[in-house]
């Protein structure tokens, strides 16, 4: 791998939603919706005329990740492998900022115990004539890291508003590190997303490449119920090209859909 090569996988497995494998690899709709995607309207009024609501449990949570097949197009894969284990393992230098990194990463954004993830990447293997002639060729393909929490009474929505806030708070950019990487995200900037489930809120972040320019990475994270999915698209042969990934919103839609 060329060095360029090696320093843009470290600087985005810094953002927290890539592969561990390739960082040790690494040598060198009850609410309403603003136009940006940020919640509205889940204030503790709404929330105390309804029964509290019950987390769902880590395997629980795991019934209603996208299964293969679910989604024509695409495979999905356990992200066991793909994503940090834990917050400890995502750090940021701003307090205000750590529910960014974690839904970036799979992760909860917000306090609870109850969390799953996967990876859903394009299905290109059929399409595939030959093998890769360089290894950049073999991540040409967008990947979509997806991680589900669920959350006792309001602290759903209180992960949702965390978000929205975080996102005003860190729009001037963060420290982050993860993997044994150091990164910089420069710039955090809210978004049009889904606007699927009951509330949603979407952003932009752009990262410093390690010096070799920056790279601007979405995420999507929608609410329904006591339920939050998060949503994080890379392409990693793209990255330094200036041309973000779109997160693909038939996994979007599919994977809301299956949630209660």
């Amino acid at each position: 791998m060329k060095r360029s090569s090696g320093a843009r996988l470290c600087a985005t497995a810094a953002v927290g939603a890539l592969s561990l494998v390739l960082v040790t690899g690494c040598s060198d709709d009850g609410s309403k919706k603003d136009s940006k995607g940020s919640s509205k309207g889940s204030d503790s009024s709404s929330a105390s005329s309804a029964p509290a609501a019950k987390a769902l449990t880590a395997a629980g949570l795991e019934k209603l990740l996208l299964a293969q097949g679910e989604v024509k197009g695409y495979k999905v894969d356990s992200g066991d492998d793909t994503l940090p284990k834990s917050k400890s393992d995502v750090k940021t230098d701003k307090p205000a900022c750590d529910p960014l990194a974690w839904a970036t990463a799979g992760l909860a954004p917000g306090e609870t115990g109850a969390n799953a993830s996967n990876s859903v990447a394009e299905d290109k293997v059929s399409d595939a004539t030959a093998q890769p002639e360089d290894i950049a060729d073999a991540f040409d393909i967008d990947m979509t890291f997806v991680g589900l929490s669920s959350y006792e009474s309001d602290g759903a929505e209180k992960a949702m508003k965390a978000l929205a806030d975080g996102v005003t708070a860190c729009s001037a950019g963060y420290g982050l590190a993860t993997g044994g990487e150091d990164s910089k995200v420069t710039k955090v900037a809210s978004e049009k997303g889904s606007g699927l489930g009951d509330e949603s809120v979407a952003f932009s972040e752009d990262v410093d490449m390690d010096g070799e320019g920056s790279a601007t990475f979405h995420t999507d994270v929608v609410r329904k119920g006591n339920t939050i999915a998060t949503f994080y698209t890379v392409n990693f042969a793209s990255l330094g090209s200036g041309k973000a990934a779109d997160i693909p919103a038939a996994v979007v839609q599919a994977q809301v859909a299956k949630l209660k």
